[in-house]
Formats: C-alpha cells, sequence, structure tokens
C-alpha cells in the first residue's frame, strides 16, 4: 500500500532512542516502527510528548543512595 507524499513515522531503537523516519522509505537496520504515523510535524510533537529522557538507555542509572546526606565518604 502506498503511503502519501510527507507521510512520516517514528521509529525507534534498542536504546529507546526515537526519530522520525518517512513512511515511504523502509525502515533502517536497527529501528522498528514505533506505531504512530503522520506528518512530520505530527511525528515530532509525538516524540516530543513521549519521550523525555533522551540518553540512550545504556547512560541512564538509578541512582539507589540518597543525596539528603550529602556526599558519601
Amino acid at each position: 500500500m502506498a503511503t502519501p507524499s510527507g507521510e512520516h513515522r517514528v521509529v525507534l531503537n534498542d536504546e529507546e532512542q526515537y526519530s522520525v523516519w518517512p513512511a515511504d522509505r523502509p525502515v533502517p537496520d536497527g529501528w522498528w516502527d514505533a506505531g504512530f504515523h503522520g506528518s512530520r510535524d505530527e511525528c515530532l510533537d509525538h516524540v516530543a510528548r513521549v519521550w523525555t529522557d533522551m540518553r540512550p538507555r545504556s547512560l541512564r542509572t538509578v541512582s539507589t543512595a540518597s543525596t539528603a546526606d550529602g556526599p558519601a565518604c
């Protein structure tokens, strides 16, 4: 099925990073369709709403130490 000219899709990789890709082009290796399609601006708006932490997943850490008491010595 052909997609209208100018339609885009949101793609996602293993590091949970999002990108906007033309819908009429194959999804690049290492990325998959995240399920949102629309105009480029609609896709960018969607990414801005859902991608709250732009760091790759491998760089995100959850701190288990409390910083309320200051740095540990």
